[in-house]
Formats: C-alpha cells, sequence, structure tokens
C-alpha cells in the first residue's frame, strides 16, 4: 500500500518535532533536516530525500538511529529506510503508475539523461582562465543561429567543461526555447547505447531516429570515441544530420581537435569548422572564489573559515576543480559539527583533509603552512614575504628559522622545503639550517624565540 503525499508529509513533520527535541543542536537540524522530505512509503519501505549531497551520508552514518527512532515513535510501526537525494531520484529509473495500473517506461535509450539544474552560469566563477570558453558558452545559450556550431571546448579534467555544459542547457530552456529537447550525454553513455542498439536490446526506433527530436546536444569527453570505427561512424551519421538541419551541438574534450588520437579524420574536421576554445589552469584566486561560492551556496557563514585556509587549499588543487570541491567538502562536513564560535583554523583544516584521498600528504603540507603562518605572525611578516626571495635580513632570519622548524617537526626532505621557498636548491636549505643550528647555541633571543614558536606550532 502506498501512502498518500499529504499523510507523508504531516508523518515526517511529526518525525522531525521527535529528531529535533532530541537533537537539541540548532545548526545540524537546520542544515541536515530542514529540507528533508519522505518521497514515498510503500508498504514496509520509507525513501527520505536528504536536502543536499553533503547531508546523504550524514543521515546515513551519523543520524540513522535518530530517523528510525522517531518514524517508529510517530507510527509504531518499523521501517525500511532508504535515504536518496535528488540528483538519485532523477536517475532511477521508475515505472510509471497510469489509472492504478503499473505501465513500465518504453525502452528507449538515454534514460537516465539529465541536466543538472544547479549548474548555471550564475554559479559560474569566471577567471582570466576560463573567460573566452565562457563567453563563448553564453553566446550559443543566448543565441540562436548556426555561428559557433560546434561549440567545442576542451580542458584537463575538473575545470568546469561540464559546468558550462549544463549552464547551456539550463539557459537555453530557461529563456530561450523553453519546449526544446535538451540531451546531455557523455560519449560513454552513446558508445553503450549504440553497442545496444547492434545487439537489438531495444525495442523503439532506431539509434539514429531517436536524434530526429533533438534540438541541443551536448556530448561530454569525446575522447572516448576513440578507435571505436564502427561507433564513430553512427555518431558522425547523427553529428552531420544535426549540423545540417541547424541544431546546437556543444562538446567537450581533454584536448583539443587537432590532437584527438584514433578519432575519424573527418570527424575531426568537423569540430573545428565552429568554434574552439580553452579552459586553462584556474589561478589561486579564482579558485578561493570557487571556495567562497560554494560555501555561500551552501548557507554557511564565510566568516568561519580563515583566510590562510581558504588560499592553501585553494594553492593545492588549483589544478583540479572537483579535488578543490573534494577538499572543501571535508571542510564543509567538520564546519557542521563545530561548536559556539569555533572557526575552521588550520589545525581544524589538517584534521579534516586527513580522511581523504591523500589527506595525509595535503595534512602535512598544512603543517608546514602552518609553521610558515606562525613564524610570520611572531615576526609581523606575511608568509609570502617569508617565501619570497627578499634579501630583507628580517626576512632572511624568517626565512631560516621556517625552513628550521619544519625540518625538525615534520622531516620534510630537503628539497621539497627548497621548493616551498620559491625553488631553492636542498644544498640552500641544508646552509640555512645549520646556521640556525649553529647560532642556537650561543645567542639566547634566538633560543627564546625557537622555543616560543616551537609552542606556538603545537597549540
Amino acid at each position: 500500500m502506498v501512502v498518500s503525499i499529504s499523510e507523508t508529509a504531516r508523518l515526517w513533520e511529526k518525525a522531525l518535532g521527535k529528531i529535533k527535541a532530541k537533537l537539541n543542536e540548532e545548526r545540524s537540524f537546520d542544515y541536515f533536516f530542514a529540507n528533508s522530505y519522505i518521497y514515498e512509503i510503500n508498504g514496509k519501505e520509507l525513501t527520505l530525500v536528504a536536502p543536499n549531497k553533503v547531508a546523504k551520508p550524514v543521515l546515513q552514518n551519523k543520524y540513522f538511529d535518530l530517523i528510525k527512532y522517531a518514524l517508529s515513535e510517530v507510527t509504531d510501526d518499523e521501517y525500511v529506510i532508504n535515504i536518496v537525494s535528488d540528483d538519485d531520484l532523477a536517475k532511477s529509473a521508475k515505472s510509471v503508475k497510469v489509472a492504478d495500473k503499473e505501465v513500465k517506461k518504453e525502452n528507449t535509450y538515454f534514460e537516465n539523461a539529465t541536466i543538472k539544474p544547479d549548474l548555471t552560469f550564475d554559479n559560474f566563477v569566471v577567471g582570466d582562465f576560463n573567460k573566452e570558453a565562457h563567453k563563448a558558452a553564453l553566446y550559443v545559450a543566448k543565441n540562436g543561429g548556426t555561428l559557433f556550431n560546434p561549440l567545442f571546448i576542451y580542458s584537463h579534467s575538473g575545470l568546469g567543461k561540464t559546468h558550462l555544459l549544463f549552464a547551456i542547457g539550463n539557459e537555453i530552456k530557461a529563456h530561450r526555447m523553453p519546449n526544446a529537447k535538451i540531451l546531455y550525454i557523455t560519449a560513454r553513455d552513446f558508445v553503450e547505447e549504440f553497442v545496444k542498439f547492434v545487439r537489438a536490446e531495444k525495442d523503439s526506433v532506431s539509434l539514429k531516429d531517436f536524434f530526429n527530436d533533438v534540438d541541443v546536444l551536448l556530448l561530454d569527453d569525446v575522447q572516448f570515441l576513440k578507435e571505436k570505427v564502427k561507433t564513430e561512424e553512427m555518431f558522425f551519421y547523427i553529428y552531420q544530420d544535426l549540423i545540417s538541419r541547424g541544431k546546437r551541438v556543444i562538446i567537450t574534450s581533454d584536448t583539443q581537435p587537432n590532437e584527438l588520437k584514433g578519432i575519424e579524420e573527418r570527424l575531426v574536421t568537423r569540430f573545428t569548422q565552429g568554434l574552439t576554445v580553452k579552459i586553462g589552469e584556474p589561478d589561486v584566486d579564482t579558485c578561493i572564489e570557487i571556495l567562497k561560492e560554494k560555501i555561500r551556496n551552501n548557507n554557511l557563514d564565510i566568516e568561519k573559515f580563515d583566510a590562510n585556509v581558504l588560499y592553501f587549499i585553494a594553492e593545492k588543487f588549483s589544478r583540479d576543480v572537483r579535488e578543490l570541491e573534494g577538499a572543501l567538502n571535508s571542510l564543509l562536513f567538520t564546519y557542521m559539527n563545530l561548536e559556539g564560535d569555533q572557526k575552521i583554523t588550520m589545525d581544524v583544516a589538517i584534521k579534516a583533509v586527513s580522511s581523504i584521498q591523500g589527506g595525509k600528504h595535503v595534512a602535512t603540507q598544512l603543517s608546514e603552512q602552518k609553521i610558515i603562518n606562525t613564524v610570520a605572525d611572531y615576526y609581523n611578516l606575511t608568509p609570502s614575504q617569508i617565501t619570497g626571495k627578499d634579501r630583507n635580513a628580517q626576512f632572511v632570519l624568517a626565512r631560516h628559522i621556517s625552513m628550521y622548524l619544519i625540518r625538525n617537526n615534520i622531516d620534510v626532505p630537503l628539497k621539497k622545503i627548497g621548493d616551498m621557498f620559491g625553488g631553492k636548491d636542498h644544498t640552500t636549505v641544508m646552509s640555512a639550517i645549520t646556521k640556525v643550528d649553529k647560532e642556537l647555541k650561543t645567542n639566547k633571543q634566538l633560543q627564546e624565540a625557537i622555543q616560543e614558536l616551537e609552542k606556538k606550532i603545537k597549540e
């Protein structure tokens, strides 16, 4: 028996009251529970939708027993609880109910294809590295005609190509062609559907005919078509047909068209007939803006994040925005568990990133940065003055002390220390450390400074 929407809403409202009373943490409740809802109760199975992606694993791992308790209290029953996100619902291939009779979806192509509504031009952070690609994508989204068709965007992985594809689709749908059929797929999706088509596993229209109704094709990672001759032939036919009928095609790749290896020359030639734009590597300042944008989008207080933490995360992950987001998600989860006026400091950040892939390495780097920041504060300098090349006597002293403390407290290789200080040779670093070590034997003022700094580092 399926429970009605109004009944599930009333039930969950009561359960939330129980959860809020037990939780007694206003911030955690607001973030993890406030916008959650019951999607469906079918017999003994209950599907609960988390308010955001970050909340889903937290509800599953931290608050599952509390949810189960609250539901049991208000229903006097036990349910098998499935916690999902909105994305999970969009991807699920559920059957459609018509007049109380269950009718399965037609066995068609790209059933799970979807455009993420939250990836738009409004929340795409623009910097020098992606300005050209952003302008081209915005032009294509806002204007009809065949100029810049196809638009070909290339960059390394994780720098925003997919975001631009979704932004184009959302812009066209919202402001120019609300009834347009916009299809976002990856080249891998196309390969999989072609294989099913060849094996006659589909009982709907042919793969070619399926694209007759497509107005805008957003194809991600075209490089995965390489060395798949038959699949490329099918795609060539579809591509040619779309272009000849004035339909929009936007393609992304990890390299420019002329460097696509294993792709037919006739396809490569046609990719270059439109407009090709590159997304470079983001600078640190843009990465910081990306981090700030994502913090704001999660309705969190940006003042709770120390500026030096955001700077360091941005600097270390500037080559890949996905890695940048992964590091930020670890910080966001830590933020959720802060108490009172506690902030995300370097110490808190070190613990946060230790649990992610490569986190131990990043945690070590954070510790290095903490030492440099501590020395900078002690001598009223900036970290960049210490790591720079200025030969001012005070800068040099602080620089040597920082090298000494990093080597003695974290045991970082000399070459790596040199890289942190403008690419200095390991012999230069060794000389600086030896000089401090020798000076410590007779210089009481330096002894006191080192002792004080050692305490601050371990706080």
